[in-house]
């Protein structure tokens, strides 16, 4: 192994050294976009390779199985091949079942209106339609590495090209449809047997990608939350990689989870169980931090001195975890810092009550005390959290015996998001169908064809217009390779092992560049077009009058594709905002007065969620707004969960009558929390206040220890609720635009 890594180095080299003589040292910024083709990782070119010679593979079997249009089996073998294992068989099982999916309707379609051209593509938007509408609503956040969403647009895009090559021929659908699911099967089965080949220890490093995945997820939280305990009462708010992460790497786990096969546990639950601890873990510190800059004040000595002990925990905590398998000694540390956070307030609570017979306390101590004490209930809560993400970790790492944990993917729909994308597919492709229809254009059906595609892929996207006009560049770059490729060199060889010899460096070259962040899918329409334009076959070869034929309607289909996504429904990340922000607000209200009480893991993860998807969707806009925003998500976020646990004070019943009336009311203020045109923001942060000051007098007022710390509960809800709503008073009164001149 060591032999051929200074082999590769080697070779390497020497191509470096050539392009340093084709480039001149003025050029060196050219030069280094094209380290992906002259100085590939090793991972990056061992799968470029195995994915060609799997192509070209699949390409000579079904020549030699004489199948009709053979370049589909190498098509697909581009399609569902990834960099990993887990990728690799998720996708192709997916595909698989889209496939399953988009024949049999394919073939109902054909058999239906087979004379009928109007009908036909009538029905053939309205289907790849659903199947965006569908993909849209299925768990997980709608990527191209989500391969749930990957099912229905493989099924869009079986569904097309099946029915598509019957409508020529509809008597013969079923034998069409059973050679096109042949060749998809094909491509399916030689990628994951091939890919198959090229493992070592996969469940093993399968596992141990789970822990780091936790161990880089939990130390930015912990860094961040060490910031916060110095002074940084901001850090939170400004981490936007803390958040981003957790939300990337759980949506990674479900591939460690193939790659460790059936005999797996419930390792992938305990993952995500611990990476949603280390989210609900970061929403602790939000309310640390808005006590610190609350009315609290300076904390006392007692709270620094366990903060400082905190601190360096934190920071050698990812360490000490790399270290050993054994959590044990982690978890003793932890409990010592939860014991000190718990005699800090005991120590409080009786110095607040005193002895019987002792004169009272001084009201302002009595509300210093409680103040403090709320500062170190937060410190512990957030140790707490710490230690639930770490029994997670624990045992995700070591599997346990006759385990049942399950963990399930949430799911957060927009039945308004989905729509669109379905009625952005529909009205694209009845277009395209129009234009074939009114011009008669000989080329018609293969121009529908390409649009079908595109939208099959891209509408589940929230830009699929960005993502087309990427796939656009990749097609004009197929194009322009397979021009040379059928105009030249492949109307010499006459037998298979020749052709394949002129198409193993054009091959290379896309699967090379899809491993370059910047040209992942123009890489992918290169690896996906060039096999079509290709057309081999065994008693036929591609002419350049057919080439055209087919280059034609494949540029002029995404081009117009591009354009149509533009227009029809575009997506505006202004509206986005608003959109979300409306949403937050009904959020809110629906936290307050719902039946059935939301739980909170579900109010951190679906805020989380929204945070990613503003970082994704930020383009050109101002950080000042970004940030605005941001800011406006994770106070939300706290608003939504210090609700939750007040409403979980009041299910106790555990209050003074007095204290539920209060606190009661201002729940009812919270559930008609500021809607669309205003109202009410006004009411329910002067309800807080009103709640807080009414709480502080009921506090000194009880010899009840229960009763006592269930005030202070309460208290820091509300504390936390106050602060959140006057520091972001222009997000919460949605009387006001916020920072978003479309909507001036």
């Amino acid at each position: 192994m060591k032999g051929l890594e200074l082999s590769l180095t080697r070779f390497q080299d020497q191509i470096r050294a050539f392009f340093r003589r084709l480039w001149p040292p003025g050029m060196t910024l050219r030069q280094d976009h094209l380290r992906w083709l002259y100085a590939p990782g090793i991972f990056t070119f061992g799968y470029a390779l195995r994915t060609t010679i799997t192509s070209l593979i699949a390409l000579g079997i079904a020549l030699w199985w004489e199948l009709g249009s053979p370049q589909w089996a190498a098509l697909t073998v581009w399609m569902v091949a990834q960099g990993s294992r887990g990728k690799s068989v998720a996708k192709a099982r997916w595909h698989l079942f889209g496939m399953v999916v988009g024949t049999i309707c394919a073939v109902l379609l054909v058999a239906a209106f087979p004379q009928a051209p109007l009908m036909f593509i009538l029905l053939l938007a309205i289907g790849i339609g659903t199947f965006c509408f569908i993909g849209t609503l299925l768990p997980g956040p709608a990527t191209m590495t989500n391969y749930r969403i990957h099912g229905m647009r493989a099924s869009g895009f079986t569904y097309a090209i099946i029915s598509l090559d019957g409508i020529a021929d509809p008597q013969n659908i079923f034998l069409t449809a059973m050679s096109r699911a042949t060749y998809i099967v094909l491509g399916i089965v030689l990628e994951s047997t091939v890919s198959s080949l090229f493992q070592f220890k996969l469940a093993k490093r399968a596992q141990d990608r789970l822990a780091d995945n936790f161990m880089t997820a939990i130390n930015g939280a912990a860094q961040t939350l060490a910031s916060l305990l110095s002074g940084n009462t901001q850090v939170l708010k400004q981490a936007r990689g803390v958040f981003s992460n957790i939300t990337t790497l759980s949506d990674q786990i479900e591939f460690a989870e193939v790659e460790m096969g059936a005999h797996r546990g419930h390792e992938g639950d305990h993952a995500r169980a611990a990476l949603a601890r280390v989210a609900m873990l970061l929403s602790r510190g939000l309310d640390l931090a808005a006590l610190m800059q609350g009315p609290v004040g300076q904390p006392d000595a007692a709270f620094n001195a366990t903060s400082s002990k905190v601190q360096a925990f934190l920071k050698d905590m990812a360490g000490e975890l790399e270290a050993s398998d054994d959590i044990h000694p982690v978890l003793a540390r932890l409990a010592e810092l939860q014991a000190a956070c718990r005699q800090s307030v005991a120590d409080s609570l009786n110095q607040e009550m005193g002895s019987p017979g002792s004169p009272p306390v001084d009201p302002q101590l009595v509300q210093m005390l409680s103040q403090q004490r709320m500062l170190n209930y937060a410190l512990g809560q957030i140790l707490d959290e710490l230690e639930q993400a770490l029994i997670q970790f624990d045992a995700s790492r070591n599997p346990l015996a006759h385990d049942h944990f399950h963990y399930r993917l949430k799911t957060f729909r927009d039945w308004q998001q989905a729509f669109t994308n379905s009625l952005r597919a529909s009205v694209t492709i009845f277009g395209a169908g129009v234009i074939w229809i009114t011009t008669a254009w000989s080329a018609g059906l293969t121009f529908i064809m390409f649009v079908s595609i595109v939208c099959s892929l891209f509408s589940t996207l929230e830009k699929p217009a960005l993502a087309t006009r990427a796939f656009l560049g990749g097609a004009i770059i197929a194009s322009i390779v397979g021009g040379i490729l059928v105009l030249w060199r492949l109307a010499e060889p006459t037998t298979y092992e020749i052709m394949a010899v002129c198409l193993f460096l054009p091959m290379l070259a896309g699967g090379l560049a899809f491993a370059y962040p910047a040209l992942i899918l123009g890489a992918v329409s290169y690896n996906l077009f060039l096999p079509i334009l290709l057309g081999p076959g065994n008693q036929t070869r591609l002419d350049e009058v057919a080439f055209f034929n087919t280059a034609m309607p494949l540029v002029v289909g995404l081009w117009y594709a591009m354009w149509a996504f533009r227009l029809v429904l575009p997506f505006d990340t202004n509206d986005m905002r608003w959109q979300m922000r409306t949403g937050i607000l009904r959020g809110l209200r629906y936290v307050a007065r719902a039946r059935t009480l939301p739980t909170t893991l579900y109010v951190v993860e679906h805020n989380v969620d929204r945070f990613v998807r503003l970082l994704t969707n930020a383009e050109n806009t101002p950080d000042t707004i970004i940030d605005a925003y941001l800011q406006g998500i994770l106070s939300a976020m706290t608003i939504g969960l210090n609700v939750i646990r007040l409403r979980a004070i009041l299910e106790r019943h555990l209050l003074p009558p007095e204290a539920q009336r209060v606190v009661g009311e201002m729940m009812g203020r919270m559930a008609q929390f500021s809607g669309r045109y205003g109202g009410h923001y006004g009411r329910t942060a002067r309800s807080a206040k009103f709640a807080i000051m009414h709480l502080q007098q009921l506090a000194g007022q009880t010899d009840n220890l229960g009763v006592r710390l269930e005030i202070d509960s309460a208290l820091g809800c509300l504390y936390v609720i106050s602060f959140e709503l006057d520091h972001n008073q222009k997000f919460f009164d949605a009387s006001s635009p916020y920072l978003d001149p479309v909507m001036a």
